[in-house]
């Protein structure tokens, strides 16, 4: 089953300042909660353009797993794309979009996945995994907020939903 995880938020700030926080790959480790212990660890420093990748590690239920991602697109101030090359997703698609309005910036998630395993995934996806990404995406945006400085962010809430 591929599902589709979808948020956004409002912040009263430019699209530019917005922005900011995801031109700095390393802010990663920030929009994360400290129970999933990201840490980046590429070699090279990561300058992000299409066609960076990041390594990075995560804990899952205390195992350390592997991950990385390529930016596959890549338009700022506007958005980009980062796709898993190898890690615990079978697919993994995160697309992220910032739109200017009149009342502030638009922060848009879009998580496109897929888990392995087949019913084992879809059974790990209905007792474990479909929460966590909600609670991993609320603590995102609390973040995101957090780091913009900027009072009055109106949250939606995440929601997950099948897509295939």
């Amino acid at each position: 089953m591929i599902y589709q995880l979808r948020c956004e938020m409002t912040a009263p700030v430019s699209i530019a300042r917005a922005f900011e926080i995801f031109e700095n790959p390393y802010n990663l480790a920030k929009l994360t909660p400290a129970w999933l212990n990201f840490r980046v660890v590429s070699r090279e420093e990561i300058v992000m353009r299409a066609g960076a990748e990041i390594d990075y590690v995560i804990r899952w239920m205390g195992f350390p797993i592997r991950w990385k991602t390529r930016i596959t697109a890549y338009d700022p101030p506007l958005g980009f794309v980062d796709e898993q090359e190898s890690g615990p997703y079978r697919l993994w698609r995160h697309q992220h979009t910032l739109q200017e309005t009149a009342t502030g910036t638009v922060v848009s998630d879009c998580v496109t996945y897929q888990l392995p395993l087949g019913i084992l995934g879809g059974i790990a996806h209905r007792l474990t995994v479909k929460r966590q990404l909600l609670e991993i995406f609320r603590f995102r945006q609390r973040a995101i907020a957090e780091m913009l400085e900027a009072p009055g962010v109106r949250f939606d809430e995440p929601v997950i939903r099948p897509v295939a």
